[in-house]
C-alpha cells in the first residue's frame, strides 16, 4: 500500500488544564491517532467547532468552565453534538458518571488511565460513531430513494390516467349503438371493465406507496358492507368459474343493511385482494365461504377456504413478499390487504384453529 492510500487518522481532541497531563496524553495517542490538544473549555470549544475533531477526550475538573459545562455547549451546537465525548476524571462517583452520561458522553473513564483500557475504549466509540454515520447516510438515501419513487408513482399516476380515460369511455360510447352484436356489447362490456380496473390499480399504488409511508389519511363515509361485498363477489365471478369453485355467501337478515364508516376504493380492493388470495389458494372444485357475523361493538367478516397455511410463514403471513405454493404469487396481496386494514381502524389476522382450512377474521366497527 503507498503511502497515498493509507487512512487518514482519526482525530482526537484531549482537554485538560494541567500541561504535564496533556503531554502524557500526546505522548500515548499520537501513534495512533492526530491529537489536538486545548489547555481550557474555551479553547477546546474552538477548535471543536472549527476543525471537528472525532473523538474529545474531556477533563472534568478544569478552573472557569468544567468539563460538564464545555459538554452541554456541545451538545447545544449543530456542529459538535455529534461528537463522542468521553469524560476523564479523577471523581469515581455513581452521581458524577450519571450526570456526565446524561449530559450526552458516551464514556466516563476514572483516572489514573489504564493506557490499554483508554485505547480500547477510544476505538470502540469511534467504530461506533463510523457506524452510525453510516447508518445515517444510509437511511438518508433511503429517503431520496423513497421521494423518488413516490415522484415517479404521481408521474405515471398522472399520466397513465388520461389514456385510460379514453379506453373507459369509447366503450361506453360505442354501446349506445342497436347494431352491436350481443357479442360485442360483451367486448365492449369486457374491455371497460377492464379499463376501469387499471385506473383502480393506479389510483392504489400511489395510495398504498403513501400508506406505506404512514402519510394517508383515508377520506371515510358511509358505506353498505353487502353491498361493497356483492359488488367484489360479482367481480370475481369469472375467477373462480375457471376453478370450478363454490362461492358461499353467508349474511345474516340482521346484517343486510349494515353499513360502515369507510373508503370505499380502500374497502373495495381490502376485499378484493382477501377474495382473490383465496381463490389462488384454493384447491380446484373446492368452496370459499365468506360470512359475515355480529360482534358485540360492530361486525367480523370471516374468509375461509380450504387448504392450510405451511407452518413456517403463518407468524409473517401478512409481511411483504411472502407467499407460499402460487406461481404467479407476489405475496403483496396480504400485505396492502392488511394496510387497509390498518389505516381504516379494521384488525385483519389469520386464524389457522381449524385443521385442512385457511380463515381470514376481518373485524370492524358498524356505522351508528
Amino acid at each position: 500500500m503507498t503511502e497515498s492510500n493509507q487512512p487518514i487518522p482519526k482525530v482526537i481532541l484531549v482537554v485538560d488544564d494541567a500541561p504535564e497531563n496533556l503531554d502524557i496524553m500526546t505522548s500515548l495517542l499520537s501513534d495512533h491517532y492526530q491529537v489536538k490538544a486545548a489547555i481550557n473549555g474555551k479553547i477546546a470549544l474552538k477548535i471543536a467547532e472549527k476543525q471537528r475533531p472525532d473523538l474529545i477526550l474531556l477533563d472534568v475538573m478544569m478552573p472557569e468552565m468544567d468539563g460538564y459545562e464545555v459538554c452541554q455547549h456541545l451538545k447545544a451546537s449543530d456542529a459538535t453534538r455529534d461528537i463522542p465525548v468521553i469524560f476523564l476524571t479523577a471523581l469515581d462517583s455513581a452521581d458524577d458518571e450519571t450526570q456526565g452520561l446524561k449530559l450526552g458522553a458516551v464514556d466516563y473513564i476514572a483516572k489514573p488511565l489504564n493506557p490499554d483500557i483508554l485505547l480500547t475504549r477510544i476505538n470502540t466509540h469511534l467504530s461506533l460513531d463510523e457506524t452510525r454515520r453510516q447508518l445515517a447516510e444510509q437511511n438518508q438515501a433511503l429517503k431520496e430513494s423513497a421521494r423518488m419513487r413516490e415522484d415517479v408513482e404521481r408521474i405515471m399516476h398522472h399520466d397513465l390516467k388520461g389514456p385510460l380515460s379514453s379506453i373507459t369511455s369509447i366503450p361506453a360510447l360505442f354501446k349506445e349503438y342497436d347494431n352491436l352484436t350481443q357479442r360485442q356489447q360483451e367486448f365492449m362490456e369486457m374491455l371497460e371493465a377492464a379499463g376501469w380496473r387499471m385506473l383502480n390499480m393506479i389510483e392504489m399504488s400511489l395510495v398504498l406507496l403513501k400508506i406505506e409511508y404512514g402519510t394517508y389519511e383515508p377520506e371515510l363515509q358511509e358505506e353498505s358492507l353487502p353491498d361493497l361485498l356483492d359488488q367484489v363477489v360479482r367481480e370475481m365471478a369469472q375467477a373462480f368459474r375457471k376453478k370450478h369453485l363454490d362461492l358461499q355467501l353467508e349474511i345474516p337478515s340482521a346484517l343486510q343493511s349494515l353499513t360502515i364508516m369507510t373508503e370505499p376504493l380502500l374497502a373495495y380492493n381490502l376485499l378484493a385482494n382477501l377474495l382473490k388470495n383465496a381463490c389462488e389458494a384454493s384447491p380446484r372444485e373446492g368452496c370459499i365461504k365468506i360470512r359475515l357475523q355480529p360482534l358485540e361493538e360492530g361486525y367480523q367478516l370471516l374468509l375461509e377456504n380450504a387448504g392450510e397455511v405451511p407452518e413456517e410463514i403463518r407468524p409473517v403471513f401478512f409481511d411483504k413478499f411472502v407467499t407460499s405454493g402460487k406461481k404467479q404469487g407476489t405475496g403483496l396481496g396480504t400485505y396492502s390487504a392488511k394496510l387497509i386494514a390498518e389505516v381504516l381502524q379494521m384488525n385483519l389476522r389469520l386464524d389457522t384453529s381449524q385443521p385442512g382450512s385457511t380463515r381470514l377474521l376481518l373485524d370492524g366497527k358498524s356505522h351508528i
